[in-house]
């Protein structure tokens, strides 16, 4: 029986997860404007191929939003090709870096003024990729769910009506036990850390324990 995120989080603890050390928030680079480029990037597509485009850019001197903005978009696609999907995907990301340079001016400002709403008001930026975008760009207290968590929740019985109804749950269970991860890091650790590195280890052990959209928690049990 599952009672709250906590215990959740301690069980994938116990398992030895996170196993990457790409980043010490989990997603590469987090804190940096290449989260806002990979949250788009990897929409229906394997990290590694977001990786190669993420290459492309940054080989041909694209290290910027401001400099994304300056693209056309046939060189943009052209240039994100890997990730799939990139004719949409090179609208999508040219769009959101043209309305965070006029809206914000800068990554370090739009990561500091940005809200959730902003977020959702741009195409294709949804829940998931806000929250995304929320908590491993601008390094801010909100807890992403996707697909693995629904999965991994499902299998312990769970049935959540709605993405803000999981994501209330994953957060509280957290925030209501923080003196015990602190104790159980042997450090205060933040908010964000906490709720970047759940769901990073949610994400890996899904990776490792489904059969198709199927998730065992048998070694969750043990």
């Amino acid at each position: 029986m599952l009672n709250d995120s906590f215990e959740l989080l301690i069980m994938l603890k116990n398992t030895g997860f996170i196993k990457s050390s790409r980043d010490p928030l989990w997603w590469p680079k987090s804190g940096s404007y290449e989260v806002v480029v990979g949250t788009i990037l990897t929409q229906q597509t394997k990290w590694e191929k977001v990786e190669k485009s993420l290459c492309n850019l940054s080989e041909n001197g694209i290290n910027s939003l401001e400099e994304i903005a300056k693209l056309d978009l046939k060189t943009l696609s052209t240039l994100i090709k890997p990730s799939g999907f990139y004719n949409t995907k090179a609208k999508y990301l040219l769009g959101l870096s043209k309305s965070i340079i006029k809206d914000f001016g800068n990554f370090d400002e739009f990561c500091m003024m940005v809200d959730r709403d902003w977020l959702l008001s741009q195409k294709g930026i949804g829940r998931e990729s806000a929250d995304s975008i929320l908590c491993y760009g601008c390094l801010k207290d909100f807890f992403v769910v996707d697909n693995y968590t629904m999965r991994l929740l499902s299998a312990f019985g769970f049935d959540f009506e709605s993405y803000e109804e999981l994501q209330e749950w994953m957060s509280d269970g957290i925030l209501s036990n923080k003196k015990k991860i602190d104790e159980l890091y042997q450090k205060e650790i933040c908010v964000n850390e906490v709720f970047a590195r759940f769901h990073g280890k949610i994400v890996e052990y899904c990776k490792e324990n489904s059969k198709g959209k199927t998730v065992s928690i048998q070694c969750l049990q043990a």
